[in-house]
């Protein structure tokens, strides 16, 4: 009896480990808003997070090893804007930039790297997101050239709720055949529920030239995360360990009515 009773918490436990990791992980760059208009504030708010952002659980993230933002071709660093904050519960970083010119910007994250006992791996996160500013939109599908990035081949803002958006996924500049890509909402008002933890982390797969298709279901913000495994190992506790890069990008959905 005690050898099955010992079996069946096991086997419990096991379980709750596996329903606890449903979700994926996601570096995020939060914008307060995605297209900024004229009769609009000049301000935008950003949020920088490493979360499980369907189940709205939080992971802590330290200050990144950079952030910038990228417009009209030059690159501004913001690492030093940065301030500790609170999000789900972690620490998390915010900063506010000044939109003063019409053109698209690109905010840009390398977090340092994340150790993930559960997966026996260090996690490199590199995420982006796009705003556009006061009608200009070109250029919103040129790469910034970071280590690993989803470079879209649709606008990566001004999407409706149910809108296909395609990305092609790079590492080193180059297209990744058969990618796999995971996607999450961003669940932030706790008020959606997934039917099956099946369905908390939806998988896709590129195709033979990198690309990925996507419609997403319903308004908000939707993370895409492309992973690969890098061609280097990192050192933990006197072992070499695989890491996992992510090419992240954030992309806002809004509703049709």
């Amino acid at each position: 009896m005690r050898k099955s009773v010992t079996a069946v918490c096991l086997s419990l436990f096991l379980v709750s480990l596996i329903s606890t990791r449903a979700g994926a992980h996601f570096g995020m760059v939060i914008p307060s808003d995605s297209m900024v208009m004229q009769a609009d504030s000049r301000t935008v708010n950003l949020a920088l997070s490493f979360s499980h952002p369907f189940e709205m659980i939080g992971m802590p993230l330290d200050k990144p090893a950079t952030f910038f933002v990228v417009a009209g071709g030059k690159q501004t660093d913001l690492k030093e804007t940065l301030k500790e904050m609170n999000v789900m519960d972690h620490a998390a970083w915010q900063t506010s930039y000044a939109v003063k010119f019409p053109g698209l910007y690109t905010f840009c994250m390398e977090p340092v790297p994340y150790w993930e006992p559960a997966e026996d791996c260090f996690i490199i996160h590199y995420t982006k997101t796009v705003v556009a500013a006061f009608g200009d939109d070109e250029g919103w599908d040129e790469p910034v050239g970071l280590k690993t990035e989803i470079v879209p081949l649709s606008k990566p803002f001004g999407l409706y709720a149910g809108n296909v958006f395609q990305g092609i996924v790079q590492l080193d500049g180059k297209p990744v055949p058969y990618a796999e890509v995971e996607v999450e909402y961003y669940n932030r008002d706790k008020k959606a529920h997934a039917p099956s933890d099946y369905m908390i982390t939806q998988t896709i797969k590129a195709d033979g030239a990198g690309i990925f298709t996507y419609a997403a279901p319903a308004a908000g913000w939707w993370g895409f995360a492309a992973l690969n495994s890098a061609d280097y190992q990192m050192e933990h506790k006197g072992e070499k360990k695989d890491v996992e890069l992510g090419a992240v990008l954030w992309v806002e959905f809004s509703s049709w009515q």
